[in-house]
């Protein structure tokens, strides 16, 4: 059962939430099912149960900003559906209070045949905005979507990010109390990306109650101060983001898979062709160089505490904008981050030209990697180090050699004593 009421404190409160969806293995099983119901001729069953939630309990706060985490198939989207009323539970219900506006599947609702300015009224009134209210918003709803010299032509017509811009706009504009993302925190290229997200930060910055459904940790510990992980239908973990993604993370390590993708060879946005653009409202990586000895390479063949690297970045971006951020992680072959570094959290100011572009370096002094094979991801973010403007991934590889035998990744700075003076003992 989905309802608003005016009564509640909370925003959001789920009691003993269920949801379990019937999968029928042949189409005309179903309609067995609904031909066989009567119990007297020996109830049939021609169909499994799928319990995609179970008994979830769940109270949310006005001005709260959760993240929502969980592998593919935990119940993540059913939960936000839920709430958000698309779905009916199997059991339980969930008490919403205050207008919603959802970023789940953007345009699902729009009717193809209609105008884009039909289909912005039709939506701003599903959402449960007034006349009077659509009239004065659905103009602010087209500029923002930068589709207005196509706004009465039909959506059929439309490419998919001019689709997605307008709905993005509508749902964005009705001035929620809610907002739920489910895997969408920006959404278009370029401009658009970074206007989008900088209308969710304002949200969150006015005490906007948010659900954020992501893959990406960063950005759920970065924007979430509290996050819940869920697997399987049931909560696992609920609690501070930092804890909930840190625990979530070690999961998520136990249960990689060995197999490596074929896919995961160097690559650099050197040769990209979309990155030679504009970079008006928005930023990108231009060349991503590692050098070792003063020579360029993409393999570095390296020694466990005695080599050093120096990664240099050119980025352009739009200089109207505040400077972006820079951000460069070490994983495993099998996607585990070991370790990273962050303009943002050493404090270090880039310096951009007059035009935007920038070329800075990070060194990486007398490396402690053991023994084994590292990748090298770059990523280009706002001031914030929240919205991502450009990454590249696996743009290059350390192969690193050892002499002795030690395990792990890391050798820690460290000192063996022998406690030769008893009276003097370092550890009492």
């Amino acid at each position: 059962m989905f309802f608003s009421t005016a009564n509640s404190e909370s925003a959001i409160a789920a009691l003993n939430l269920s949801k379990c969806y019937q999968l029928y293995e042949h189409p005309t099983d179903r309609l067995k099912q609904f031909l066989w119901p009567h119990r007297w001729l020996g109830a049939r069953q021609y169909y499994r149960e799928l319990w995609a939630l179970h008994d979830i309990n769940l109270t949310i706060m006005p001005g709260e900003v959760i993240g929502i985490v969980g592998q593919n198939g935990s119940g993540k989207s059913t939960l936000l559906q839920l709430v958000c009323g698309t779905l009916t539970p199997t059991r339980g219900n969930v008490r919403v209070n205050g207008r919603i506006a959802a970023l789940l599947e953007l345009g699902a609702g729009f009717n193809p045949e209609f105008t884009g300015r039909e289909n912005v009224l039709m939506s701003a009134a599903i959402m449960g905005l007034s006349q009077s209210e659509i009239a004065d918003r659905i103009e602010h709803i087209i500029d923002f979507s930068g589709v207005r010299d196509f706004i009465d032509q039909p959506v059929k017509t439309y490419s998919s990010g001019m689709y997605v811009r307008l709905a993005f706009s509508v749902a964005i504009n009705v001035d929620p109390d809610i907002l739920v993302i489910d895997e969408a925190l920006s959404v278009g290229d370029g401009a658009f990306a970074r206007k989008s997200f900088d209308r969710i930060m304002r949200m969150r910055d006015a005490g906007k109650t948010i659900l954020f459904c992501s893959h990406s940790l960063f950005q759920v510990e970065s924007l979430c101060a509290r996050a819940i992980w869920i697997n399987k239908g049931e909560i696992v973990l609920d609690g501070e983001s930092a804890q909930v993604v840190s625990a979530y993370q070690t999961f998520l390590d136990k249960t990689a898979s060995e197999v490596l993708a074929e896919d995961t060879a160097p690559h650099s946005p050197n040769s990209a062709a979309s990155h030679k653009k504009s970079p008006m409202g928005s930023a990108y990586l231009d060349k991503i160089r590692l050098q070792m000895g003063g020579q360029d390479t993409q393999q570095a063949m390296i020694i466990s505490g005695q080599s050093s690297i120096m990664l240099g970045v050119t980025f352009a971006s739009d200089p109207a904008l505040p400077c972006p951020t820079l951000a460069m992680t070490l994983t495993t072959q099998d996607g585990r981050t070991i370790t990273s570094a962050a303009t943002w959290e050493d404090q270090f100011i880039m310096q951009r030209t007059p035009a935007g572009a920038c070329q800075v370096y990070l060194k990486l002094e007398q490396l402690p990697l053991l023994k084994g094979e590292y990748l090298i991801n770059v990523y280009l973010l706002c001031e914030r180090g929240l919205h991502l403007y450009d990454s590249a991934e696996a743009v290059a590889r350390l192969q690193v050699k050892q002499a002795g035998r030690l395990q792990g990744y890391f050798s820690i700075p460290h000192q063996w004593q022998n406690n030769t003076i008893i009276h003097n003992d370092p550890i009492s």
